[in-house]
C-alpha cells in the first residue's frame, strides 16, 4: 500500500468526507472543527465521485458513508482495490452496525456510528495520527533508499527522442522535448504536446518514462508525466500539496502527489 505523506509535510492530515446526506458531512465537519490538524480538502455526495476524489487528490484519511445509493462506502474501497489505486486510511460511518465486520475485513481504519460522539471521534483521530505516523517514516525510509539506488544505476546510453503519437486515425511523430505531458486513465495514455494531442503506443506510464531522459520528465503524479521545463507555475494547492499548471493552450492543472511534493520543495526551493 503507498504511503501518503501530507501530515509530514505541513502537520496536517489531509481528509476528505463522503457522504450522500448534507447534514452529516456538516456536522461531520464541524465536528472536526476541534481537531486542528485535520485539514478537510474536499467533501464527495456520492461513491463514484468519492473514487474520482481519493484518486486525484490523495487524501491521508477519508470519512466514508457506508450506506450510499449507487456505490457505498465499501463498494468505494473495493473499486479502488480493483484500480489499484494507493489507499488512504478510511473510518466508516453509518447508523447500523452491521456494515462493522466488512468494513474491517476491507482495511478500514475505524467504524463510527451516527450520530457521532465527539469523545469517540477524538479516539479514531489519535489512531489516525499514529498509523499515519509510522506509514510516513515507512515512507520516507523508503524514498532515500530508492534515491540511493537510483543515483547508482547508470542511465541507459540511449533514450528516445522520437515519440509515436495517434491522432485522429494519423500516426505522428514528434520529437519527445515537445511532449508537456501524459496522462493516463483506463488503461490508455494520452500524450499532450506543443502543437498536437492524442493516444500513446506504450502500455504504462512507467513504460514511457523510462525510455525519456529522467532528468525531464518526472513522474509528478502516479497518472502524470510532466516535462519540467514545460511548468508555467506552481499553485499551493490547500496547506500541504501544490498543483502546476502546464504550458499547454488549455493551461492544464495537475496534482503533485504528497509523494513527490517533498521533492518539488528542494527542487524549486518552495
Amino acid at each position: 500500500m503507498q504511503v501518503r505523506s501530507s501530515n509530514t509535510l505541513a502537520g496536517t492530515i489531509s481528509t476528505l468526507l463522503v457522504d450522500d446526506e448534507e447534514l452529516a458531512r456538516e456536522e461531520l465537519a464541524f465536528l472536526l472543527r476541534d481537531f486542528g490538524d485535520v485539514e478537510i480538502i474536499d467533501s464527495a455526495t456520492n461513491g463514484l465521485e468519492a473514487v474520482k476524489m481519493i484518486e486525484s487528490l490523495e487524501p491521508d484519511l477519508v470519512f466514508l458513508d457506508a450506506q450510499m445509493p449507487g456505490l457505498d462506502g465499501l463498494g468505494v474501497i473495493r473499486k479502488l482495490k480493483e484500480k489499484k489505486v494507493a489507499l488512504p486510511y478510511f473510518v466508516l460511518s453509518t447508523a447500523y452496525d452491521q456494515y462493522a465486520i466488512e468494513a474491517f475485513r476491507l482495511e478500514a481504519m475505524d467504524y463510527l456510528l451516527k450520530p457521532v460522539d465527539h469523545e469517540r471521534l477524538s479516539q479514531t483521530i489519535d489512531r489516525a495520527r499514529r498509523v499515519i505516523g509510522m506509514r510516513q517514516t515507512i515512507e520516507a525510509k523508503a524514498l532515500e533508499a530508492a534515491n540511493a539506488v537510483a543515483a547508482a544505476v547508470p542511465k541507459p546510453a540511449l533514450q528516445r527522442t522520437k515519440l509515436l503519437v495517434r491522432s485522429n486515425n494519423r500516426n505522428l511523430i514528434l520529437d519527445a522535448q515537445e511532449m508537456i505531458y501524459a496522462t493516463i486513465e483506463d488503461g490508455i495514455i494520452t500524450i499532450v504536446a506543443t502543437n498536437c494531442e492524442g493516444h500513446s503506443n506504450y502500455r504504462t506510464i512507467e513504460e514511457l518514462q523510462s525510455n525519456l531522459d529522467s532528468g525531464t520528465f518526472w513522474r509528478v503524479h502516479r497518472s502524470f508525466l510532466v516535462n519540467i521545463n514545460r511548468i508555467r507555475e506552481v499553485i499551493p494547492w490547500f496547506k500541504s500539496s501544490f498543483q502546476l499548471r502546464m504550458d499547454d493552450k488549455k493551461q492544464t492543472e495537475i496534482p503533485v502527489s504528497r509523494i513527490q511534493t517533498k521533492r518539488l520543495r528542494a527542487m524549486l526551493k518552495l
